[in-house]
């Protein structure tokens, strides 16, 4: 019993491990978005501090990327960069592979 047990226990870690790994790569995927459409919307370093900050809490109104891809379509629309859906949803695909390997690269 004690092998079910403790199995159960690091497929639980495991997968609390990986949650944890989601938020911090999502988490610093949506600051990389940010420094980009910053770069875009050509923000001051204090502004683009500020605004990657505001691209990460955006992602906590509702579950998935539609509350990010909103707020930075929007943004970017409103200082008139020409953007759509698609180049906001590209730089998220793009930025996610660039997340992940600055965090292994960290590990």
């Amino acid at each position: 019993m004690t092998d079910f047990n403790d199995r159960r226990r690091a497929e639980e870690a495991k997968a609390a491990m990986d949650e944890e790994m989601l938020f911090r790569v999502t988490a610093r995927r949506n600051r990389l978005v940010g420094e980009w459409a910053a770069g875009l919307m050509g923000l001051s370093d204090v502004e683009t501090e500020a605004y990657r900050k505001a691209v990460v809490q955006a992602d906590f109104e509702e579950a998935g990327d539609e509350d990010v891809i909103r707020k930075v379509l929007g943004d970017l629309t409103s200082a008139g960069v020409d953007a759509d859906d698609a180049m906001v949803r590209a730089a998220l695909d793009e930025k996610m592979i660039e997340a992940r390997r600055q965090l292994m690269s960290e590990s």
